[in-house]
């Protein structure tokens, strides 16, 4: 038989029982007791009895103990099998996730797991299951994310150049039209809100398919929004139609809405109604044009996104009245929490932060 090794002696029964009746971990307090009885005088067998198990699991309890005290008594999850990837294999498995396949010589447009899982024992000869890489993937940090849609003639050296530059442009304004006061940044953009309503993502359990109410009708309006994210502040209207009298309108809006003494820098794209010579600036606004095809620069197109999942989508507008009537409460809504408009608006490349 193994020789009985000794408990650690700078812990005693009293202290035992006291961490047992501290400790909120069963198996903990289970050992603790074993321990304590043997404290007392008690044997292995004393002990193997109070904690419903084995001698030699009492010994393995009594060796953790004595190397790393009460923490050894806790239970700890088993590391599992080693990973069948080493580091020059993640390596490469992030560079051919990254370059993404050639629909050409791969037969895809995007990656699934059993493409990469193939890659990988023909590349390596390391068979792994769908299963197991998948948790490997997501040990690298990556997860399967839905893709953000991009124009197919965007040149994106005009929007690196434009975020890079927008500073200094800004610190002209600040120079010349502004004559010195603060300036403020806003983006600028429009949402049609009509009938025609999309429908989002919905929680449902495995294998079903929810269902959600779909309009055919086309009556619609149009919401003008503005926002100021550095002071969690907005501007919108609800028109009828996109056109130079609806952007006046909003302009009108956004300029009694910037803050005492300040000059707005308002963004937006560049649609006809925003760029036409016959559109009457306030003045205390600048319009500074964002680049063409590119509206992951305007981060309205992110309000846009909440305000139709959380309270636009999934809905039948009755009528047009109905329509107003959802659009200003959606608007409204997001107006009351400030603290959201700068988290979903604010940009390092326009904050400077």
């Amino acid at each position: 038989m193994a020789t009985p090794v000794p408990l650690r002696s700078d812990f005693d029964t009293n202290t035992h029982r006291q961490a047992a009746r501290r400790s909120r971990d069963a198996s903990q307090t289970r050992r603790l007791l074993a321990q304590a009885t043997i404290y007392e005088g008690g044997t292995r067998s004393d002990a193997a009895k109070v904690g419903d198990v084995t001698r030699q699991i009492v010994r393995d309890w009594v060796v953790r103990f004595n190397a790393e005290g009460l923490d050894g008594l806790l239970d700890r999850k088993s590391p599992g099998a080693p990973s069948r990837l080493g580091p020059d294999e993640r390596q490469a498995l992030a560079g051919k996730l990254e370059a993404g396949p050639i629909p050409a010589v791969d037969g895809v447009v995007r990656w699934r797991l059993v493409d990469l899982a193939q890659w990988v024992f023909e590349e390596f000869r390391i068979p792994i299951s769908v299963q197991t890489l998948s948790r490997e993937l997501r040990a690298m940090g990556y997860r399967k994310l839905s893709a953000r849609p991009r124009h197919h003639a965007q040149n994106e050296f005009e929007l690196d150049a434009f975020k890079k530059n927008f500073l200094t442009a800004l610190a002209k304004i600040a120079a010349s039209e502004a004559a010195g006061k603060p300036v403020e940044v806003w983006f600028q953009d429009e949402m049609r809100v009509g009938q025609k309503n999309p429908i989002t993502r919905r929680w449902a359990k495995r294998g079903t398919r929810p269902s959600a109410p779909r309009d055919q009708r086309t009556a619609s309006a149009y919401l003008f929004g503005a926002i100021c994210p550095k002071r969690g502040a907005g501007a919108a209207l609800v028109m009828p139609r996109c056109d130079t009298h609806a952007m006046a309108c909003h302009l009108a809006e956004i300029s009694r809405n910037v803050a005492s003494g300040a000059h707005a820098v308002v963004l937006l794209d560049q649609a006809g109604w925003h760029m036409t010579p016959k559109l009457p600036i306030p003045h205390n606004i600048t319009l500074m044009p964002l680049p063409p095809k590119a509206p992951e620069l305007n981060p309205v197109e992110n309000l846009w996104q909440f305000i139709r999942d959380n309270w636009l989508s999934n809905r039948i507008f009755q009528s047009y009245d109905d329509i107003l009537d959802h659009a200003c409460r959606a608007w409204r809504n997001i107006e009351a929490q400030p603290w959201r408009i700068m988290s979903i608006e604010m940009r390092q490349w326009a904050h400077g932060f």
